[in-house]
């Protein structure tokens, strides 16, 4: 089988090289947008198919609510014709084969071989959201407060800030996290409350002060 997807190989290569744990970009299929979650595992992460590479996630742009959540690597995407049909709206065919394989094939004209630091403002909420989730925590804190140093774990080393919060803080708090992404020990912590978030120049202030 040809590596219709191979940009995916190439994009999960790049989104690893500049640490991103998600990325996403724009398909646009039967006069309707899709926004494309591109998603790698976390580690010790179960897949449901041992061959694939990457997480996909589909998510109309007009209710973002409906999404269609598939593993793929560079040869398919790992999913029933059924559902990829439905979703999409794909007439059936006795021919569904070749009709899934021209959807692919339409699909790899699309996905970006890097990283598009330019994203729409949809992008970055979807993005931000899922991020949140997959950190356990609630999507709507989006207003950063206060950055902490992670505590001691039980082999003595101190604990990481997850990719999650890494690349969350990363879209949100860009200057912020310039101050501090080298240092990964630290943390950034949100609220779901807007009216708690603070400025960069507080949270830079109370944390000089709290090291005193």
């Amino acid at each position: 089988m040809t590596n219709v997807l191979e940009n995916l190989k190439y994009l999960k290569k790049d989104m690893e090289a500049k640490g991103w744990v998600i990325d996403s970009f724009i398909f646009r299929y039967n006069d309707e947008d899709f926004i494309v979650l591109i998603k790698l595992f976390a580690e010790n992460e179960k897949k449901k198919n041992a061959y694939a590479l990457l997480k996909l996630e589909f998510l109309r742009l007009t209710d973002v609510n409906i999404s269609l959540q598939v593993e793929a690597n560079a040869a398919k995407l790992f999913v029933d014709a059924k559902p990829l049909r439905e979703y999409f709206g794909i007439s059936y065919s006795e021919n569904l084969g070749s009709i899934l394989q021209q959807f692919m094939e339409y699909f790899s004209r699309f996905i970006p071989v890097e990283v598009i630091d330019k994203k729409n403002e949809d992008q970055l909420k979807v993005m931000v959201s899922s991020l949140s989730k997959s950190d356990s925590e609630n999507p709507n804190k989006l207003y950063c407060y206060q950055v902490r140093r992670n505590g001691i774990k039980s082999d003595g080393s101190l604990a990481q800030r997850s990719n999650f919060n890494d690349n969350k803080s990363r879209i949100l708090r860009p200057f912020l996290y310039e101050k501090f992404k080298n240092e990964k020990n630290i943390s950034f912590c949100y609220s779901a409350k807007q009216n708690e978030e603070s400025t960069d120049e507080t949270i830079l202030a109370n944390y000089s002060n709290n090291k005193k």
